[in-house]
Formats: C-alpha cells, structure tokens, sequence
C-alpha cells in the first residue's frame, strides 16, 4: 500500500510540473510485432469485406506509378475497358453459336446470374474509366479524388449485402474451424484441401486420415451437420472414384428441389441419345440412355413413379426409331392418356402374358436375321426400330409373363429390346418367383422409400450404408439414380410433366408415330378372344359416343366415364373437333357429331 501511495504522489506532482507520461518502447520488446500480427490477421479475415477498397488503393497505386513516366496509357486502357464492358454486356442469344462458349466462360468465373454480370459490368466501367482518367491527367487531381471516393462507397454496398460473398465467409469460418469439428464427430486428422461456393450451397473436397474411409464419414453426418450449424438433411457426402481416403462433402444451404421443376418441352428424337428427365441438387441435367437397357422404377405410394414414367414416355413418344409396347395392371389408368402413341396396349393379365410372348417371338426372329446377316448389335432405325415394353405395377403380372420378360431382359440387349418396369417394391417374388431379371436392371431409379432395407431392393444389396439413402427423400419426385453413367448418390428431381401437357404432346407425337410402318393395334386379331378386347382407345370412344349422341347430345360426365380421362383431355378434344366442324355443343355440357362430320376423325387427311 506504501509503494501504491508513493507512485500517486509522484504522479501529482509530474501533472503539477506540466509533465505528460512517455511510452518508451524496448527494442526487444514483442509488443509491435504483436500488434502487426493482429492487425494482420484481422485484415485478411474480412479480407472480402475490403475487397471494393483494395480495387480503389490498386487503381491509385497504378495511376501514380504509370501518369509521371506513361501518360498516354490512358489509350489502350480505355479501350481494354470498353471491350470488356461490351463482351460482359452482350447477351449470349446475339453470339449464336457462340453462345455454349461464353456462358461456359461465365460459368467458370462465377458470374452465371444476369444481375451478377450487371454488377460486374459497373465496376470495370468505372474503375477502367478512373484509371484511364487518373493515368492521363494524375490520380491527385481534385475531381479524381472525390470521383474515387464516392465510386468506392456505392459499388461497395451490393459487395457487402451479397448473397455468394457472405456464403463465401461463411464456408472460410468453417474450413478455419474444420479441424476442431472434425476432432468432435470422429474425423481426427482430416482437412480441407478446396472449397467452392455456388448457388445453393458450398462442396468441400476432404482429405481424411489413413486408415478412415468415406463409410466412416457418411455414418456421421448427423454429427457434421450438429458440428457445422446447419440445418439436418443438408449434408451429402459423396466418395471419391481416384482415392479412398478423399470424399467430396455438398452442403445444401437453399434447396433448389423445395418448389416443382416444369418440363421444359425438350425431349430427344432418337433413343439412341440420352434423355433429359430432371436436374440435380447443383442445377445439372440428369439424362440417361435407355438404348438396350432395361429400367427398375421403385418406391412407395406417392413419391412419383408415374411422374417418371411419364416423362420417359414422352421421351420416347419423340423418337421414330422406337416402337412402345405398354402394360397397365391399374386397368389403363397411366398408360391410358399415351394410348395414341403405344404400338400396342395390355390391360388384363391374359393381354401380358399374351404381349410378352409376342415378344419373345420377335426376338427370336430378330436374334435369327442378325446371326444370317452376321450383325452381333442391332442398331434401331425407323424402319427397323427398337421395341420398348412400358409395365406399370409390375408386381401384379402373372407367373408366366414374368417367365417371358426375364427371357427378354437376358437376351434382349442385342436386338434392342428392352423392359422398363414400375413397381412400389420390387422383392423377389414381385419380380417374378426364380427368375433374375431384377439383377438384369442396368438403370435403377430409386424414389422415396420407408426403410434403408427398401434401397436396397431396388438399387441393390449394400447400397443404403455406401449413402443412398432413399428413405431420407421428402419432395414428391425426388429421386436417386443408379446406371453406368451415374455411380454417385446424387439427389436429383423429376420435371412436373401436367396432365394438360400431357395430352397436348401426345396429340403432336401421334400423328408422326402413327405413320410407323410397323401395325399399330392395341391387340393382334388373331390373338385376342373378343371377350378379351382391350378397351377401345379415347379417341375413338369419344368420336362413337358424338356420333350415336342423337339430338340430344351426350354430356361431358358420360364422356369422361367412357374415355376414361379428365375433363379437360375431353374439352381440350371437343373443340378439336367444333374447329373441324365434326362437333357441335347442343347446350351447355351436352355435345353431339354435326351430319356431315359423320365420319372417322382423320379420315379426310386431317
């Protein structure tokens, strides 16, 4: 207490004597490196956040360093800048087929999004045109110095507030923090080596500890999310196909499969090039090629394989060089609305049996002409097409279709005839009691399951613990995909194909598929047992009901009970033919066939 007293008395008195204190700094002192070390490291941590200031200090630099020596660089500078404004400007529907080009470029830098590249466009213009300026006349000069500093201010607000800059942050806080987190869920010693931002989230390449694989860390993910801060269900791990000890971690941050994905329309015109079906969880297309490969379509009620199938169906409904054969075990109710397009319908169990046989007649007489002509690979074309076998609720076929299609999944790859089968849970004895042809299946699409063990079905034994984890999917259409072109379980999801579309592209496909020069009948005569029909197709069914209406006419409930399709298939029909002149609406809801339109729809070249 005696010395604190002295050391106050002492201070008094200096500040009576008008004395201030001095900081005398010990040559082997570490304080300034210290504080440099901290500045430091404070600077390169919101090193992004200064990003718009060190343009503006990298700009001033260059003027004062090139106007005293270079003036006349203000000449090529401007029109650097003024090419570069014009190419980030240009859209990319002007350079026509230049366009996979510079989209691919744009892509490569980050700047996919329009607004990005606006953005991007403002500062080179303002900062070339600074510098252009400040190299002519001298970056000191008054109007250039006020220019400088507002410029700097305005095209630093969108920086600060942007999405992928922010995201950016947020994945160098968590690579700086990886070590600690990996310690705590079971991942000693593993690092992160890169890590790239997108536009739903961020994917880290992982280097792991010898000895540590990538089942080690799919087994933990919830732990990674825990340790990350994110939401659950926002981890994917994938394994690397070079090495065992790298794995390619995905975190979703905005889910681009939260809303429905439109059919945009495209769709292939031969089977011998993939097809489109859906995109994946980092916007990439998800095609598959379905020449000579059979197609396993699982998953419980509602996730979407009639979705699915659809598309597949409008896919092939495109092509010339394929003919479809279907087989509905729901009574027509999916395969129904395609009627037009199908070569052939199946709806009972005696029609399966019965298609299938035919099928495998076919076969033998395309195995016979290929061994004659020495060909080993039939190669489809619109005369000689491949043939494609649609079966929904493949579980409800016969024994003895079943023994069929398996002849036909073994031999069929050849002569281009495939099976594409949809079923809710393909066990063995749903596919067909001692047959193989669920280890015949090259493409496995997998929807929502209930259990892991249900993953396994379908896409195969195992695969739930290497992370396809079907049973973890939520949207309706979600699914995963397993075939030689895809080997990785990457969530993807199907295009909403609408009922409205639906018909309108089976009413364009079918007046080309019809023009096939192979028989287009739901049932071969000499086959089918009249008790055993098929239905007749929609359009003809329609077309009867308006003729034999009478005055009356016949309303649209009867007309949909007879088609078996929706309302708005019958209306959209309707006027198809009131257009024509076939048609007349008698009154409201109630239509009939005009005198002279009392002929088959089609029949005067239409």
């Amino acid at each position: 207490m005696t010395r604190y007293r002295q050391m106050r008395r002492h201070a008094r008195h200096a500040r009576r004597a008008g004395l201030q204190p001095m900081l005398f700094i010990n040559p082997n002192d570490p304080l300034p490196e210290l504080a440099i070390s901290v500045i430091s490291r404070w600077l390169w941590r919101y090193r992004s956040a200064f990003t718009p200031l060190g343009i503006a200090v990298g700009a001033f630099i260059i003027a004062a360093t090139v106007h005293p020596h270079h003036a006349r660089y203000w000449i090529p500078v401007t029109a650097l800048t003024t090419t570069t404004v014009l190419v980030l400007a240009l859209p990319p529907m002007v350079l026509r087929g230049h366009s996979g080009i510079l989209t691919g470029a744009w892509d490569k830098l980050g700047i996919p999004r329009t607004i990005e590249r606006t953005y991007l466009t403002a500062v080179v213009a303002v900062t070339g045109g600074w510098l252009a300026a400040a190299i002519a006349a001298g970056p000191t000069v008054r109007p250039l110095r006020l220019a400088a500093f507002a410029a700097t201010v305005i095209l630093s607000i969108p920086w600060w507030f942007h999405r992928r800059r922010r995201a950016k942050v947020r994945v160098e806080k968590a690579i700086a923090s990886w070590p600690d987190i990996a310690d705590a869920v079971g991942l000693p010693e593993s690092r992160i080596v890169s890590a790239v931002v997108d536009a739903w989230g961020w994917t880290a390449h992982v280097m792991l500890r010898r000895g540590t694989t990538t089942a080690h860390a799919i087994a933990r993910i919830p732990e990674i999310e825990s340790g990350l801060g994110i939401r659950p269900g926002s981890v994917r791990i994938l394994s690397d196909q070079k090495r065992a000890d790298r794995l390619t971690m995905r975190i979703i941050e905005n889910d681009p499969h939260a809303e429905p994905i439109p059919w945009p329309g495209q769709w292939t015109t031969s089977i011998t090039k993939p097809m489109e079906i859906g995109l994946s969880e980092d916007g990439r297309p998800v095609r598959v090629l379905l020449l000579r490969r059979n197609v396993l379509i699982g998953g419980i009620m509602g996730a979407g394989k009639s979705g699915i199938l659809n598309l597949i169906i409008a896919n092939l409904a495109g092509c010339r060089d394929v003919i479809m054969w279907g087989i509905d075990m729901k009574g027509g109710m999916e395969i129904q609305p395609w009627a037009e397009c199908f070569d052939r319908l199946a709806f009972t169990r005696a029609q399966a049996v019965r298609l299938f046989k035919d099928a495998v007649t076919r076969l033998d007489e395309r195995a016979a002409r290929m061994a004659f002509e020495g060909k080993r690979v039939w190669e489809p074309t619109p005369d000689d097409p491949a043939l494609v076998i649609v079966v929904d609720e493949w579980a409800e076929l016969p024994t003895e279709a079943s023994e069929y299609a398996d002849s036909i999944a073994r031999r069929g790859r050849a002569v281009a005839e495939n099976i594409i089968a949809a079923t809710q849970r393909p066990t063995q004895d749903a596919m067909g009691k001692g047959t193989a042809i669920r280890s015949q299946m090259d493409i496995r699409i997998c929807l929502r399951v209930r259990e892991p063990r249900d993953t396994d079905l379908i896409l195969g034994q195992g695969m739930a613990n290497s992370g396809w984890h079907a049973y973890k999917l939520r949207q309706p259409g979600e699914f995963l995909i397993s075939s030689p072109d895809h080997a990785l379980p990457e969530r993807n999801r199907a295009y909403l194909l609408t009922d409205a579309r639906r018909d309108y592209h089976a009413s364009q496909c079918a007046p080309v598929r019809n023009q096939s020069t192979l028989p287009h009948t739901a049932e071969p005569p000499q086959a089918a047992e009249e008790s055993d029909m098929p239905p007749p197709r929609p359009e003809t069914a329609l077309w009867d009901a308006l003729v034999d209406a009478g005055p009356e006419g016949i309303s649209i409930a009867d007309l949909e009970a007879l088609c078996g399709l929706t309302r708005r298939w019958v209306y959209y029909r309707l006027q198809e033919h009131a257009k024509a002149g076939r048609a007349v609406q008698v009154r409201r809801g109630y239509w009939r066939a005009t005198r002279a339109g009392h002929k088959q729809p089609g029949s005067d070249g239409r």
